[in-house]
């Protein structure tokens, strides 16, 4: 039995449709990168797996539990930690005060380790914290009692970029010590780096679920530069060219082919400008799953759950 198993899983608002029929697992020791942007039903997922929200249909375990289940959730939800999008932590209390109340309830053994990677200042009231100060409190109270599951929902949200690359440290160092990891995020970047595989939610539905490394090759490069009219026109010929789009004096494209290939096409032009890098999330989507003309996914879905 995964971590985490999804089996049909909808959750219907009446007016929105959340989740429609997710089905994945999510394995032991692994990172799993929760994928889709703003209102995809990534939180709903979420919600539902804590048992915050009951299931339309369908249903899931987490560590064995079924979300059905209350008392079985609620033995199993002492060994998963918890960080939220939204950090409604008490804006009077001082930080300290937060991790002496988690600890209450849930003990912080690793607390002092986590405060000398994170470093928010729990000597002062949570009012004057910056976003990411909040966000590494919340850090630290998900993952302080050492918990076998964290579930986190944006988890380098207000983070510095230094933050960023810390956090992306431990949770790598995490998963080698056998935890396994579950996040959702909007930024492809950062489930890239650190992820074993993604599943991606658009509109409700699991629209994919991939290795990191198969997304990345199918969801290839966003190449932007500036040259001449003449490496334009053969440039957009080149095999893996996709999405064009021109400007006054140069091009824009998404590039799926042979990185080599384009770059001694380059080397014969007269580039005054380029910038290579990843595809804005929406870009993938339609790029590598697409949409037919009802608006749903024109690939099946590859899954291993």
């Amino acid at each position: 039995m995964g971590v985490i198993e999804l089996d049909g899983l909808t959750k219907d608002y009446g007016d929105v449709l959340a989740n429609d029929d997710v089905s994945f697992t999510v394995e032991t020791g692994e990172i799993f990168g929760y994928l889709g942007p703003n209102g995809a039903g990534k939180t709903t997922t979420i919600r539902t797996l804590l048992g915050l929200l009951e299931p339309t249909s369908g249903t899931a375990t987490v560590l064995g539990a079924d979300v059905h289940d209350e008392d079985a959730l609620i033995d199993a939800k002492q060994r998963i930690g918890y960080l939220p999008a939204h950090l409604g932590f008490n804006e009077e209390v001082t930080g300290a005060d937060v991790l002496d109340y988690h600890a209450s309830v849930k003990s912080g053994d690793r607390r002092d380790e986590l405060l000398e990677i994170f470093t928010p200042p729990v000597e002062r009231p949570i009012r004057e914290y910056s976003s990411g100060n909040k966000r590494m409190l919340g850090i630290i109270q998900a993952f302080m009692h050492d918990p076998e599951l964290v579930i986190m929902d944006e988890p380098t949200s207000g983070l510095d970029p230094l933050k960023q690359e810390e956090f992306n440290e431990f949770a790598r160092d995490e998963c080698e010590r056998g935890k396994t990891l579950f996040f959702s995020s909007h930024v492809l970047s950062e489930v890239r780096r650190i992820c074993d595989r993604i599943g991606i939610l658009r509109d409700g539905k699991l629209v994919g679920l991939e290795d990191v490394e198969t997304l990345m090759e199918q969801g290839g490069k966003h190449v932007r530069l500036r040259t001449t009219d003449e490496a334009r026109t053969e440039l957009t010929a080149l095999d893996g060219v996709n999405d064009v789009q021109t400007f006054a004096d140069g091009i824009q494209f998404i590039y799926t082919g042979e990185y080599n290939t384009l770059l001694r096409e380059l080397a014969t032009h007269d580039v005054h400008e380029i910038d290579i890098s990843e595809p804005p999330l929406e870009d993938v989507f339609m790029h590598y799953y697409g949409v037919d003309g009802e608006g749903e996914p024109n690939q099946e879905v590859q899954s291993d759950a």
